[in-house]
Parts: structure tokens; sequence; C-alpha cells
């Protein structure tokens, strides 16, 4: 299909709520295909991408599992324990910079695959990581989000000056 552009911070659209999707047809399957050929393009690289990072209102995510990129659709989080970590994150739609965010250990995933299939499955760590990342893009939250408003400021003031150099 297409590399798409990969929306950044300020664009309007990261803002917005995602639409569930009703149908699962050929546009929802070239959809999953151009997310795919956007996050394999040489000059990204992600373990995830929401469908509003390149400008589509859908409920879609993307999500690198053991090596291979796979679609989630209007796919749902419940959160199985209260355990959290803070570790490092990133997003494309953020340039370079990463800090680290609080997030659940351990969710379960509910969403239908490319197929229309129901699928649930527990994960944890980096995997549950990824799926809360992604799905607050569903929802027009970025992981700067999560941030204390002072620690938000000091992030902002990095990505100018990463979109300066």
């Amino acid at each position: 299909m297409a590399v798409k552009k990969i929306r950044k911070i300020g664009d309007p659209v990261l803002r917005e709520r995602c639409k569930e999707v009703e149908i699962i047809d050929k546009s929802t399957a070239d959809l999953v295909k151009d997310m795919i050929d956007t996050i394999s393009d040489k000059s990204v690289l992600g373990v995830g991408l929401a469908a509003s990072q390149i400008g589509v209102l859908k409920r879609v995510i993307i999500v690198n599992i053991e090596g291979k990129y796979e679609a989630f659709i209007n796919p749902e989080i419940r959160i199985l324990d209260n355990e959290t970590i803070s570790e490092e994150e990133g997003c494309l739609s953020l340039y370079s910079v990463k800090t680290a965010v609080k997030r659940p250990k351990k969710i379960l995933l509910r969403a239908l695959n490319i197929k229309g299939d129901k699928i649930e499955f527990e994960a944890e760590e980096i995997i549950s990581r990824i799926f809360l990342h992604e799905i607050d893009h569903l929802n027009g939250i970025l992981f700067i989000d999560h941030l204390k408003p002072e620690d938000r400021k000091e992030f902002l003031s990095k990505i100018t000056g990463d979109m300066i150099s």
C-alpha cells in the first residue's frame, strides 16, 4: 500500500477520539497495510502505531508481537492488578524524546483481528505498556498526559529543542 506521514504533536487529530470500526472490510484491510508499511519504513523505529497517528480516526492499532506486526481493531483493556511499573517511553508523534511513564504492569486485552475474530489475552510489562500507549492514542491521549505538570513542561521543552536541531 503506502507509507503515510506520521502526525506530530500539535496536530489536532492526535487529540481526537477515534470511532469504532463497524465493519471490517477492504478499507480496514487497506488501513492496516498502510500502517504496517508506515511503521516498517526504514526511517521509522516503532513497536506500535495507532490509526490516528496517520490521520485516520478509526479504532485500529498495530503492535509488534514477537517480530510480526498484528492488527487489533476496537481494542479494549482491563487492568488486572494494581502493580505499576515506571519505564522509559517514547512516541513516533513526539519526535525522539523519551521519558519515564508509570503504567499498570498487567492487562487483559480484548479486540478483533483483521478477520473479525474476537481475541483476548493477557499482556505484561513491555507488551502491556505498548497496548496501553497505543490505546491512549485512540482516545486522544498522549503519554505526556500521564506526567506531572512540571515534568510535562520539561519534556515539552526538550521536544522544542529536538524539533529545532
